[in-house]
């Protein structure tokens, strides 16, 4: 069992933007979601996991290492799927593993060749093994991603919004290989899509401002607004006036009406219907938490 245990990190970029306001998590195998809007500091995080940049203040220990001390040791257990995966120009798939997995330290000829027919197995991209990773759909640049991520067999893989810009049959590929590459290790999962993270993980936690918001088990998180969420459509000229007075989390457009979901503990009004809660409800009121205490902070 592995642990990822990080306590009171901050960072300030000189431009003064506080991308990590004092984060703390306790991370352990499995997947583990990190929610939350564009901007809100999951990739400045995820940065600072991996060691390529460091904090101002705070720890990260895995397995009871001090990676901001000796980030080297966490560069040997890391595979790291970026949100911008660049790669070299008319490079094979083959290739470019091969290349990868020297800069990885795998010096060994045979190890490096069983390894990556395997993994390009594993992502089924072995048939694609001469093509170059340039012409690949954007499916299969994120599934070689995966296997470039998993060189080495690392205890620890980041993967920084991943399944953005796929295609709907992509994403459930995508999402089936990182379950079953999630079990005898610790993978993060940065992400806004809300389902990734409901289809997923065991574990999540939902950043906001630079942030954790709240952390927990997706099912006791919902369970936590069971009551509590009220649904009903509404005119579009009817909005400004409920987002006014009620506790308004989500809305969406259908067929020229608005069906929005509204928190309150009590029934809020006439036409409104009490719904099971989902993990959206969980993302969309803890937003919406997470902006009212800042805007009367």
């Amino acid at each position: 069992m592995h642990s990822l245990e990080i306590k009171n990190l901050c960072k300030t970029y000189p431009n003064g933007v506080k991308a990590i306001n004092n984060i703390s998590l306790s991370i352990s195998n499995g997947m583990f979601g990190l929610l939350g809007p564009n901007g809100a500091g999951k990739s400045s995080l995820m940065r600072t996991i991996a060691a390529l940049q460091t904090p101002d203040s705070g720890t990260i220990e895995f397995d009871g290492k001090d990676i901001i001390g000796d980030p080297g040791f966490i560069r040997k257990q890391l595979g790291y799927l970026p949100q911008e995966f660049g790669v070299y120009p008319k490079v094979s798939a083959y290739r470019l593993l091969d290349h990868l997995a020297v800069l990885k330290g795998i010096m060994d000829s045979r190890q490096r060749k069983e390894q990556i027919l395997s993994l390009l197995e594993q992502t089924n991209l072995l048939s694609h093994a001469g093509k170059a990773v340039e012409a690949f759909s954007g499916g299969m640049r994120q599934r070689f991603g995966i296997a470039q991520a998993l060189l080495g067999d690392p205890r620890l893989i980041i993967v920084d919004e991943p399944t953005a810009g796929l295609d709907p049959e992509e994403r459930n590929r995508f999402n089936n290989l990182l379950s079953e590459i999630g079990e005898q290790r610790i993978v993060i999962l940065s992400t806004h899509i809300v389902e990734d993270v409901k289809d997923l993980c065991s574990d999540m936690a939902v950043i906001a401002n630079g942030s954790v918001v709240v952390q927990g088990h997706p099912s006791s998180l919902v369970r936590s607004l069971q009551g509590k969420i009220w649904s009903r459509s509404i005119k579009r000229e009817e909005l400004e006036r409920i987002s006014t007075t009620m506790t308004l989390i989500s809305s969406r457009l259908n067929a020229g009406q608005l069906h929005i979901h509204v928190y309150s503990d009590n029934q809020p009004g006439d036409g409104f219907m009490q719904i099971s809660p989902d993990l959206e409800d969980v993302y969309f009121h803890t937003l919406f938490s997470a902006n009212y205490e800042n805007s009367i902070a």
